[in-house]
């Protein structure tokens, strides 16, 4: 449903996206993921045809962005970072305008924003002039003008930003209600938003995709080692070497949390993944006589993945999706 080959934008001498390539599948919510001046919103901006590329090809709906634009343009909902609202008009009087500058047919315009408006629990401020609206309440009024005209794919740029956790609860369950009948692209720096919302995530860092695919198959497969917490009790100068000896560990560091009891100690051991490690760290611990008081298993999040890829420049070739080696 969205197809985008080796995306580039220049300005002047200065790249902000640089060979982007990721695409989304009809029906699924795919989270486009980078920090703040990562290149998310230049990409959106092409996608809805407000900016041309410098380089590359993006299409929707097996429509050319550049070359096919008002074809694109009424398949595409899209939601700025700002939402384009009039704030002295009514929620349904600027949806209705909306409507009619979209193309809707006049007979069906009503109907279009009382789905709108039910979609996105504005039924009970369809009278209400905007400017009185709660931040909250707007950003729904800016998905309800998204796709009013029932578009295909929906366009999201922060969708969330500034909104207080209620706001952004609820507007996460707006979005996930859109998908399956809608192909939805959600631009974010905020990681919650990816790992709750989205069925897939692209990872942008200066203006370069550095990973595609799924949140779970992201921390999976970027994490490479595994992680255990021991606490024990007995003599933790004994038990570092002897854990530091196992095949297979890499690493053996004490910790110092507070409140620990007296002659108790925690470890952190980190080694290779499905090696057999915690196995290995409980029988070795307990062959010793040292006292076992926990084991934990630590494993990788999506946060640790995005600061190990947006932390450094990129300079590999993107981490493929599941989709692309098969």
């Amino acid at each position: 449903m969205i197809e985008v080959e080796h995306l580039g934008k220049t300005y002047g001498s200065t790249p902000a996206i640089r060979d982007v390539t990721f695409e989304a599948q009809p029906g699924e919510i795919l989270g486009f993921l980078g920090p703040n001046g990562a290149g998310k919103t230049t990409t959106m901006r092409i996608l809805s045809g407000y900016l041309p590329a410098s380089e590359g090809t993006a299409r929707i709906a097996g429509y050319d962005v550049h070359t096919d634009s008002m074809a694109v343009r009424q398949r595409i909902g899209y939601l700025p970072e700002s939402p384009p609202l009039y704030p002295q008009m009514t929620v349904e009087g600027y949806l209705n305008f909306v409507a009619k500058i979209k193309g809707v047919p006049a007979g069906m315009r009503p109907q279009r924003a009382q789905i709108a408006m039910e979609r996105c629990g504005l039924l009970d401020r369809r009278t209400t002039l905007i400017r009185k609206l709660s931040k909250g309440y707007r950003q729904r009024v800016g998905i309800a003008q998204a796709i009013i005209h029932d578009p295909p794919v929906i366009i999201l740029d922060e969708p969330t930003v500034g909104l207080d956790p209620r706001q952004i609860n609820e507007v996460r369950q707006l979005i996930k209600s859109l998908a399956g009948s809608h192909t939805i692209i959600l631009s974010t720096h905020i990681l919650p938003e990816v790992s709750m919302t989205c069925d897939r995530v692209t990872i942008i860092n200066r203006g370069q995709v550095v990973a595609t695919d799924t949140p779970d198959n992201l921390t999976a497969r970027l994490a490479g080692e595994m992680a255990y917490e021991v606490e024990i009790k007995g003599d933790v100068n004994q038990a570092q070497p002897l854990l530091t000896h196992l095949a297979e560990v890499r690493q053996v560091e004490i910790l110092s949390p507070d409140h620990l009891p007296e002659h108790h100690h925690r470890l952190r051991v980190t080694g290779n993944q499905d090696a057999g490690l915690g196995q290995a760290i409980a029988a070795s611990l307990v062959h010793a006589g040292l006292e076992l008081h926990e084991l934990r298993r630590q494993q990788a999040t999506l946060e640790d993945v995005f600061l190990n890829l947006t932390t450094t420049e990129p300079s590999a070739p993107p981490v493929p999706s599941v989709e692309a080696t098969r």
